[in-house]
């Protein structure tokens, strides 16, 4: 019976990802992706074509993981009815996992991918936009439903909001790694939902 080689495959793109987030795509090569994997070149050349080839599946794994986690807090909070509490109860939902978001990575592949130039030339990074504009136009509705429901009449833009919050996650990977202290992330977050609740008209809870 044929090996599956789906562990082999996850083997090699957990460890690309991990040194891509800490060298860059450029630092990173193929040897040593097949040697800190503990995998042969021919099985890598048989999950991936090329370097390229790896970094779009790797883009699009890492993608996807951020639409289902985007997904997962949405149910966490969808059975709460006052969309003010809904949308604040979203952002509580990132705040109080933000410690342990940042023990299992230093910072976002996203920022790796993006600062490479001729990745995003070849579409590497069209998953990444994928995965912005489905934040955008989640967090938006829940900005706009919250807001409707305090000010029927706000003229907020609310995808800049939630553009916003995606932009708070992404500062506050850079300063995590600046500083060297993860703990900027929850500060970060909390500070983000703290004025939330202002323009909610809503005290901290």
């Amino acid at each position: 019976m044929p090996r599956d080689g789906t562990a082999t495959r996850a083997r090699i793109l957990d460890t690309a990802e991990r040194l891509v987030i800490d060298n860059g795509f450029a630092g990173t090569s193929v040897d040593q992706v097949i040697r800190e994997s503990k995998t042969s070149k021919g099985a890598f050349f048989h999950h991936f074509t090329s370097k390229g080839d790896l970094a779009e599946h790797l883009v699009a794994r890492y993608a996807a993981a951020d639409i289902a986690h985007l997904e997962d807090a949405l149910a966490q909070v969808g059975d709460i009815t006052d969309p003010g509490e809904r949308l604040l109860g979203f952002l509580r939902v990132f705040e109080e996992t933000a410690d342990e978001l940042m023990s299992a990575q230093s910072s976002c592949l996203y920022v790796a991918i993006l600062t490479e130039r001729q990745l995003v030339d070849s579409g590497s990074s069209a998953e990444i936009t994928r995965a912005v504009l489905a934040w955008r136009r989640e967090v938006a509705a829940l900005f706009d439903e919250a807001l409707r429901t305090r000010s029927p009449g706000h003229d907020l833009d609310c995808e800049a909001l939630a553009d916003h919050l995606f932009v708070t996650f992404e500062g506050a990977f850079i300063l995590c790694r600046t500083t060297g202290e993860p703990e900027h992330m929850r500060r970060q977050l909390t500070t983000v939902r703290r004025l939330v609740e202002s323009l909610l008209g809503q005290g901290d809870r």
